[in-house]
């Protein structure tokens, strides 16, 4: 894959802050956060049962949120006597009005209550610290050779308890890097446990940071270019969390200072109205149709304007191939998750069919969001998966009409 040039910039406003991600100029990531819809993934607390469901494998819980959460069987894990217990009925698991400790791992959303597990993991720079595993491993977007190297450095430093993965960000990490991460993490969970201790349901025990310094954790890594910030408040924040964690990384931020809005200047603003729309337009002259649904998104590719000048098969590859790129641009901009079915132009040659589906899987190596996709069939159709993890940029950014209740029409007779 060739190297990408990658920009994050940070626009602040009464309180509240924008980010986007640039990946050679283009806008590909947003992340906006209302205060009143603060995202609350990787929040911990302890929290109490409300009602055990047999039937469907699972419980709500009170955590003191509004809505209650949800915990499904499949993400409970219990500790007894220090071993792992994954429960084979959660009744006999699990009793109405006991406290439990838990982890959100998705927001709220569509009037579902958020989702929760009781596997427990504390994220750092370089590494995701979990205290009740035992299972250690190193990023597979690493190369071999640097994850090998990882490898051996994370058995070095191993904590007395738990275990770690160590992140892509850590490229070129030194021994002693590694264990400073880890040291603050342990250190975390220790103040997390205090608080766990004497908490009485439903409580807070840990809390993520604000959306600037957790995205700065999470995705700016040595490859990165620049971190532009226009707030001397954030520029101060940011620059302060990578001096302690990320020391090499923090001359990349810098403060923006032009007169013209940081986002108009970048374009981000232009993308987000874009994003915001059912149909894109593609390079050559083709373009792609999104329609959302609660659970499944279906994107439908069409020539449009686009004739070619070879042969229909010729057409048809070249708009599917910029199809794959620019679909894949749109699920990380819009952040689409659950099922999405992508409708490609049909195609007789099972070599352009690969050459499409290699695209496809190439633009998602990219993105961080847990993807899984189905082999493209004769008809054209791909099938795949995302992680929904928050709400998306529309629910985000509006609401549903109350009209036309999201279907886009308005009836007549």
């Amino acid at each position: 894959m060739k190297k990408v040039k990658k920009e994050l910039i940070v626009t602040c406003e009464k309180g509240a802050c924008r980010l986007a991600l640039l990946e050679d100029g283009e806008v590909v990531e947003v992340y906006i956060e209302k205060k009143r819809k603060r995202s609350i993934v990787g929040n911990i607390y302890v929290g109490r049962i409300t009602n055990v469901l047999p039937g469907m494998s699972a419980a709500f819980v009170d955590i003191g949120v509004g809505k209650n959460a949800l915990l499904y069987l499949q993400d409970l894990v219990l500790m007894e006597d220090g071993t792992h217990v994954r429960p084979r009925k959660i009744g006999k698991a699990l009793k109405q009005n006991d406290s439990i400790v838990v982890q959100v791992t998705k927001d709220p959303m569509s009037g579902k209550g958020a989702r929760l597990t009781t596997y427990i993991s504390l994220p750092g720079r370089m590494m995701v610290y979990m205290p009740f595993s035992k299972r250690s491993g190193v990023s597979r977007k690493l190369p071999d050779r640097e994850r090998d190297r990882l490898k051996k450095a994370a058995r070095d430093i191993k904590p007395e308890s738990g275990s770690t993965i160590i992140r892509t960000a850590a490229q070129k990490a030194r021994k002693n890097d590694l264990k400073s991460d880890l040291d603050f993490l342990v250190k975390q969970w220790k103040e997390t446990q205090a608080k766990i201790s004497g908490a009485k349901p439903p409580t807070l025990v840990y809390a993520e940071p604000d959306l600037a310094v957790r995205v700065v954790r999470d995705l700016v890594t040595r490859d990165f270019k620049s971190v532009l910030v226009d707030s001397k408040a954030e520029f101060n924040r940011v620059r302060d969390y990578l001096s302690k964690s990320a020391p090499e990384l923090k001359d990349r931020v810098q403060m923006y200072k032009d007169k013209q809005p940081l986002f108009a200047r970048y374009g981000v603003d232009r993308a987000i109205e874009a994003a915001l729309r059912r149909r894109v337009s593609l390079p050559s002259g083709g373009h792609i149709v999104i329609d959302e649904a609660e659970a499944l998104t279906a994107i439908d590719v069409n020539t449009g304007s686009y004739t070619g000048k070879k042969s229909l098969e010729d057409t048809v590859l070249k708009t599917n191939l910029e199809a794959a790129v620019e679909v894949v641009r749109q699920l990380r901009l819009r952040d689409i998750g659950g099922i999405i079915v992508i409708d490609f132009i049909d195609m007789e040659n099972p070599e352009n069919r690969a050459k499409v589906l290699d695209t496809l899987e190439t633009e998602l190596d990219r993105d961080r969001t847990k993807t899984q996709v189905v082999t493209l069939s004769e008809l054209g159709l791909v099938e795949m998966t995302r992680k929904n993890v928050t709400e998306g940029l529309a629910d985000t950014l509006g609401r549903t009409c109350p009209n036309c209740e999201g279907r886009g029409l308005i009836f007549t007779g």
